[in-house]
């Protein structure tokens, strides 16, 4: 993939309204992002499609929203106090914290040449205090993950809604690690957001779930509009297997910078149910009607990043083209995941009467369509503003309009042109957009 095509992306989301650098106007806080009006759009589409394809498609999968704060033993219960750190060394000269692992065995800084301190854990979970006294009894911290929610969780669902295994649990939610060297856009941020499924099933079927479940989160990227190509599974080795898994594979994207991971699916065992039951003293364990018996189910966990997915199809859908010896630059985002659906455009913006009815026909379509007005410019260039956003139709309202009553509707990809009547105008951007 071409290197230089993320500076291509990042200037675009700054440009047309993605995505800014937070706190901008302070110059900046370093790896923190603002979404704005389309780039909000396109997340809340993401994960609408990812909730539509996990929760209201299935009959097996309950969604929640867990509180972003938990009680502090989850987290000794889960093994990141103790587990949850990595090993960093600093520079005595420039005060650069980096990696032990980026550093290769160096033993002076890559960035100034001074001498870098021992290597020692730096744990990733950042620190917070409950009420006014700031002391280790009020000591409480931003989840690192939102797991750790749901499994806290596995016995109100059993009470409240009795599921039969195999069943899931979903939650879409913020999470926090304080990374040592966060980068690459929104790829690897601090605060960011995920898309997670704890699955619980019977140990005897863990392993035939897990590859269900590997091919069902490969296929949905490339249903949104993911080319094939640029997707792979990578399974772990041993070696890199986290502490509570029996095997994970890795669904990687090809970005400019590298093939590096969109979400992985892992085998947790039932590592997480018994630890929780050890630490909470309360019984996690399901009971079988058939068998039974009762017993700690194993989990398979989809868990994927909603900002790093955002900008695999930022960067999939970003393509250039040559018409008429310029440059066109267009987002072919899907149906599905498009901002605006439709931008209507009057040609003229000194005819107050060809601005009255392309509002009016702004208003109408607002009930149904995601529909924007915008007379800022002329048609040509409100075109490529459109063609950069990733928006699906354009409706050009001219001279003519107020004659015969129709307007020109433009398709994003291949820019071809169709006269529509108004009257039937609605039905005719519906049937193209749900079929």
């Amino acid at each position: 993939m071409d290197s230089k095509k993320i500076d291509k992306v990042v200037s675009l989301c700054k440009r047309r309204g993605f995505i800014f650098q937070s706190s901008d106007i302070y110059g900046g806080l370093a790896n923190t992002w603002d979404y704005g009006p389309y780039g909000v759009e396109l997340k809340n589409n993401l994960k609408r499609a990812w909730w539509q394809a996990n929760v209201y498609a299935r009959d097996d999968i309950y969604g929640m929203d867990a509180a972003i704060l938990m009680h502090p033993k989850a987290w000794e219960a889960s093994g990141h106090i103790d587990n949850f750190f990595d090993l960093k060394s600093d520079c005595k000269s420039c005060k650069k914290r980096l990696k032990s692992e980026d550093l290769k065995n160096k033993s002076k800084c890559p960035e100034c040449g001074g001498e870098l301190t021992e290597a020692r854990p730096f744990n990733l979970m950042f620190k917070t205090h409950q009420g006014p006294v700031e002391d280790t009894a009020n000591l409480l911290y931003l989840r690192p993950e939102t797991a750790q929610g749901m499994f806290v969780n596995f016995a109100n669902i059993l009470d409240s809604r009795h599921p039969k295994l195999p069943f899931g649990i979903a939650q879409i939610g913020k999470s926090f690690r304080n990374e040592i060297t966060p980068g690459n856009f929104i790829f690897r941020t601090r605060e960011f957001e995920q898309m997670e499924i704890e699955y619980f099933v019977n140990p005897n079927g863990a392993d035939k779930k897990l590859e269900e479940w590997i091919e069902n989160r490969f296929n949905w990227y490339i249903a949104l509009g993911l080319n094939k190509a640029n997707l792979r599974k990578r399974p772990h080795g041993k070696e890199e297997l986290a502490h509570y898994a029996l095997a994970c594979t890795d669904i990687e994207y090809n970005f400019p910078f590298g093939w590096s991971e969109l979400e992985g699916i892992a085998n947790r065992s039932d590592f997480d149910l018994k630890r929780h039951a050890e630490y909470s003293g309360k019984d996690l364990r399901y009971f079988d009607d058939t068998a039974k018996e009762r017993f700690f189910p194993y989990i398979i966990e989809p868990s994927g990043g909603v900002d790093r997915s955002l900008l695999a199809f930022l960067t999939d859908a970003y393509h250039e083209e040559d018409v008429r010896g310029k440059i066109r630059v267009v987002l072919k985002l899907s149906r599905e995941l498009a901002p605006v659906k439709t931008a209507v455009l009057p040609l003229l913006k000194n005819r107050p009467e060809i601005i009255e009815l392309a509002r009016r026909i702004t208003q109408g379509l607002k009930k149904h369509i995601v529909c924007i007005y915008d007379d800022t410019a002329a048609i040509g260039k409100l075109y490529r503003r459109q063609d950069e956003v990733g928006t699906l139709y354009c409706v050009t309202v001219d001279v003519e309009s107020l004659e015969d009553k129709q307007v020109t509707v433009r398709e994003r990809d291949t820019m071809e042109q169709k006269r529509i009547g108004i009257d039937r105008l609605k039905e005719y951007l519906l049937e193209k957009l749900n079929n």
